[in-house]
């Protein structure tokens, strides 16, 4: 029931959001050294997240500091509703790609020129998978990050999101660029904030 409350509180926060000096106090930010640095540099990475938190909330604030992101949509029913988040999450600066056979060679382009690629990466939408170990049973998890990670020749990070009594906390972890890599940093966060993980999908293959 917390994790179905966790969900309905995103919704509503991200009809709510403006890109403010709100947003910019109120989020919390752990290890975030491993994302900046090279942001900073002129050299872009990849961020592989679960489903957990308020992404949108997460975007608002790195784009309000000046960095430049790009990410992938899942495209979702009913169509006005889609749209609807679509058009949010543009008016935010975030770029927002279609899941097709140029979505990749673009994200490694925005990768080497300095965006932050995001990608949720807890569930595979393709046949493509790759198996790892999670929770003890095999599942399947996408490689796009790992895959755009190699080829652009930059950092893969994970990043999961929490809530906190007045907003949300972000906690980075630099990774191997390997799938296994995003499902045990996965593992570890939801271990330690389950309710914060709102996946309602299948993911394990035995399921």
């Amino acid at each position: 029931e917390d994790g179905i409350r966790d969900r309905d509180v995103t919704g509503v926060q991200t009809c709510a959001l403006p890109i403010s000096k709100k947003i910019q106090e109120s989020v919390e930010l752990v290890n975030s050294e491993v994302l900046t640095k090279p942001l900073d540099e002129g050299r872009g990475v990849v961020v592989a997240l679960p489903h957990s938190g308020n992404w949108d909330h997460a975007a608002a604030f790195f784009l309000g500091r000046g960095y430049k992101a790009s990410t992938v949509a899942e495209r979702l029913k009913p169509e006005r509703v889609f749209q609807a988040f679509l058009k949010y999450r543009q008016d935010l600066g975030l770029e927002v790609l279609s899941t097709d056979m140029r979505t990749v060679p673009t994200l490694i382009k925005r990768a080497q020129e300095g965006s932050i690629i995001a990608l949720v990466a807890d569930r595979d939408l393709s046949s493509n998978g790759v198996e790892v170990g999670f929770f003890g049973s095999a599942a399947k998890m996408p490689a796009g990050p790992m895959i755009i990670a190699q080829k652009a020749e930059v950092d893969l990070i994970g990043a999961f999101i929490t809530y906190t009594p007045t907003s949300i906390r972000i906690v980075f972890e630099k990774l191997e660029k390997t799938v296994q890599s995003q499902a045990a940093f996965f593992e570890r966060e939801i271990m330690k904030h389950p309710v914060d993980w709102h996946m309602l999908q299948r993911i394990w293959i035995n399921d």
